[in-house]
């Protein structure tokens, strides 16, 4: 596996390059969004961690460039806790995953290994497909085989979380912090709530169950 690091702080490239090599990672890094942009569209990488602040070029600036080319590349946002509104744009953008500094390297690689084995087949530029449900991210428009479906702001994020890791048991910790911005209450029902509400939108008039609860850890999208 082919990683590409932009990130401008010395200390911090080091540090993920040293975590990922120890992984057994190929890693390169470019130190601003104009070596970023030209490494990543001019090698073949299975995964781009990209800054948002950047001294040259603003982060999401680099993205939407990466983007332009390699619809399909892998890309996690890296992140301080003030960007909360970088964070939605930026999964609005298509970013697959973010994590916000200081972070563990533990945390890192298995975000890493799940986005790296997860299944592409399900991702086409702007398009997530999951058996015959469909969500275009750019245009908000969700369809279930010939139905439209009507999802509120964060239904529609919740199912993209779900769609972007198909397969993936999603604890509800996880499901809190990505789509909500929120840390660990124990005692919020809020996931449940709208994994309901979900539900019955997506599930209920059909005869295949796409959204899955696993008892005990999660909820997770799939076609099994």
């Amino acid at each position: 596996m082919k990683i590409l690091i932009i990130e401008d702080e010395k200390e911090i490239a080091s540090f993920i390059k040293k975590g990922l090599q120890a992984e057994h990672f190929a890693v390169d890094v470019a130190p601003n969004g104009k070596e970023g942009i030209y490494c990543a569209l001019t090698n073949d990488y299975d995964l781009v961690i990209l800054d948002l602040r950047l001294p040259d070029i603003y982060g999401l600036e680099v993205f939407k460039k990466i983007r332009e080319t390699k619809e399909d590349l892998s890309i996690i946002i890296l992140t301080v806790e003030n960007e909360v509104k970088k964070k939605v744009e930026a999964f609005d953008l298509g970013a697959n995953d973010y994590l916000t500094k200081p972070f563990a390297i533990e945390e890192l690689t298995a975000r890493i290994r799940a986005l790296l084995n997860r299944s592409k087949e399900n991702i086409t530029g702007n398009i997530l497909k999951v058996a015959d449900l469909e969500m275009n991210v750019k245009t908000h428009e969700v369809k279930r085989g010939d139905k439209m479906i009507d999802l509120r702001h964060r239904e529609f994020d919740l199912l993209q979380y779900l769609m972007r890791n198909v397969g993936i048991v999603l604890t509800r910790s996880m499901i809190l912090e990505h789509v909500w911005d929120m840390n660990v209450d124990p005692f919020t029902n809020t996931v449940d709530v709208h994994m309901r509400y979900l539900r019955k939108k997506i599930d209920d008039d059909f005869k295949k169950k796409l959204l899955k609860t696993v008892h005990g850890s999660g909820y997770k999208i799939s076609e099994d």
